[in-house]
């Protein structure tokens, strides 16, 4: 058992780069309303103010996987570990709405390269038998970003609000008279702390063994697995490794690969117009058109992101045990109800006064049954369904999709809010689940319980 306390040690460390994605992500739903005062901006514009991190996404997880595959997973991580740290210091500090926005940016680059690099990097380390669980670690320590931005929000807003008086002008302006300075600069914590324990991890041995480094690929698969089963491993990955053909992505594009991007791509995108980021950014704003302070919106967020945490460690529970492709029939088909319901809330609304509490209770639901299936599921299958000598470049392709939906529900949900109504929004959200449940089913094989080596030669 002293090999597997190593493979979780290591996992941990890699979710690492979840919970700053989870951190950086949610932590500007906190500052939307301060920083869209302060500067003036208008629909487009907030959402832009939003969006550009999401944009920054785009840009890393373009770069992300050739930069894994040609200097390995480790000095990758490292390098979104740099990013985080430079955009949390750097928003905290910005003097202008340009500057926010280019350090925003730069946090986005490192999101989208923590979001690819990883979860493969957890995928490449893990045994068969608990990869669906190690890998959705990342998807949990992403929720736990998510709380933690809600409660430091939370809890900065509240001292904010207290008018302390401190003695150092710039704390005054940083943690009072524009306390989302404050908000965004604590992220720069974990990042340091990510950026420091990255020491202790090894390069992915089967990035070494695909750069011909396999004694050092021993030494490693030896700790993790023990010698017999490193032995039987690396046997199994230099003989697919010697029938795959040279060019990466002439490779994507054969038969069995060309169906894997496919379901790649189209699950990861469709996931964003679902609705859970406009939940998670725009969270607050929803509370507060069904009639709460800013407050208590922020307090309400807060459950939303624990049942978040929690509804995760659900589904890391049961992803190994019933399978990828049942949960993902359970849990989007709440959601297409709970969706459903939020809608008839909202229209309800506007003729009779409801509960802020059973919203509350809606989107719970809705968050819970989203936690299951969707957000546990999606990092998993993109890194366990494409070959090891291309699996960086096919996890940008299917990343690079998933960052431009985020990008597109960050940006258009103030424009959306104002011209669909809440209603209307959350109704199309409920739609765009119909397509994602038909290619679950007639597309996606099951890949519970199989090596990497296993999925790759089912595929072929």
């Amino acid at each position: 058992m002293k090999s597997f306390a190593y493979i979780i040690f290591l996992s941990v460390v890699a979710a690492l780069g979840g919970f700053l994605f989870g951190y950086d992500t949610a932590v500007i739903s906190g500052t939307i309303r301060s920083v869209s005062a302060q500067f003036g901006l208008d629909e487009l514009q907030t959402g832009w103010y939003v969006g550009c991190a999401l944009m920054g996404s785009v840009i890393g997880v373009v770069f992300a996987g050739w930069l894994s595959d040609a200097l390995g997973r480790k000095p990758v991580l490292f390098l979104s570990a740099v990013l985080f740290s430079l955009s949390a210091i750097g928003c905290m500090l910005s003097g202008s709405e340009t500057e926010l926005v280019i350090y925003r940016i730069a946090g986005g680059i490192g999101i989208g390269v923590a979001s690819i690099v990883s979860p493969l990097y957890i995928s490449e380390i893990s045994t068969a038998r608990y990869r669906g669980r190690l890998v959705a670690l990342y998807q949990f320590a992403i929720t736990v970003g998510i709380l933690s931005s809600y409660l430091v929000n939370a809890a900065l807003l509240k001292y904010a609000l207290s008018a302390p008086s401190l003695p150092v002008a710039w704390l005054q302006t940083v943690f009072v008279g524009e306390y989302w300075r404050a908000m965004l600069g604590v992220g720069a914590l974990p990042a340091f702390l990510f950026f420091m324990v990255l020491f202790f991890i090894p390069e992915s041995p089967r990035w070494q063994i695909v750069h011909l480094q396999e004694t050092k690929a021993s030494l490693v698969m030896n700790r993790l697995f023990g010698k017999e089963a490193a032995s039987r491993q690396i046997a199994e990955i230099k003989e697919l490794l010697r029938s795959e053909v040279k060019t990466n992505w002439r490779l994507l594009w054969q038969p069995g690969f060309r169906k894997a991007l496919f379901i790649g791509i189209s699950l990861a995108m469709l996931g964003q117009f679902m609705g859970v980021n406009a939940v998670l950014y725009y969270g607050p704003v929803f509370f507060e058109q069904a009639g709460l302070g800013r407050d208590s919106s922020l307090d309400f967020q807060i459950v939303i992101g624990a049942i978040n945490v929690v509804s995760t460690v659900l589904g890391m529970w049961l992803i190994d045990r019933i399978g990828r492709k049942k949960l993902i029939y359970s849990g989007v088909s709440g959601m297409i109800v709970t969706l459903a319901l939020i809608g008839l809330y909202f229209l309800l609304q506007s003729w009779y006064s409801l509960l802020p509490e059973l919203l509350l209770a809606l989107i719970g639901l809705y968050i819970f049954f989203c936690a299951i299936s969707v957000c546990t599921v999606i990092f998993v299958l993109l890194s366990e369904m494409y070959p090891a000598k291309i699996r960086g470049a096919a996890m940008s392709a299917a990343g690079l999709s998933l960052w431009i939906g985020t990008y597109l529900i960050g940006q258009l949900t103030p424009w959306l809010l104002a011209h669909l109504a809440p209603f209307g929004v959350f109704w199309l959200f409920g739609l765009m689940c119909i397509p994602y449940l038909l290619i679950t089913w007639k597309l996606l094989p099951e890949t519970s319980g199989r090596s990497l080596e296993e999925i790759e030669t089912m595929l072929q």
